[in-house]
């Protein structure tokens, strides 16, 4: 794709093709995840996509056991919680995302600082398929 259109559905595209991806200023060179059209430091509107590292470390987590229905109903509830958090790419932004490869049931076995990897994850069925962005850990 190569368009530059900074939309959610734009985002949303390139994750369903596996490409994390996210917006440079092309005046001040600050970097986005999510993308955005206008820059939040110097608030100008040359941006680009760019292609962003898939390494980083967690920064910050919770565990999770009850969550909004399209985790219910991905398979997560109380006897099955999920981990999220907010991962700092090794050389970029910082983003929340779910972090996979943990023991939710056990967060002080958790560590901040745990290398991840960028993966995608598919939830829905046929039309309503969407991918999302998330984080695998031990795998940086």
């Amino acid at each position: 794709m190569t368009d530059a259109v900074f939309t959610e559905s734009a985002y949303a595209a390139r994750l369903s093709e596996h490409k994390l991806m996210g917006t440079r200023c092309q005046s001040c060179g600050a970097v986005y995840l999510p993308p955005r059209p206008m820059c939040g430091a110097c608030h100008g509107d040359n941006m680009e996509w760019v292609d962003l590292p898939t390494g980083g470390t967690i920064q910050a987590f919770t565990s999770v056991f009850i969550g909004p229905t399209a985790m219910i109903n991905a398979g997560y509830d109380r006897k099955n919680p999920y981990c999220v958090g907010i991962v700092k790419l090794d050389e970029g932004p910082a983003i929340s995302a779910q972090i996979l490869g943990l023991d939710p049931s056990n967060p002080e076995s958790i560590k901040i600082g745990t290398p991840v990897k960028a993966t995608f994850v598919e939830r829905g069925d046929d039309d309503n398929q969407r991918t999302y962005l998330a984080f695998q850990a031990g795998e940086a």
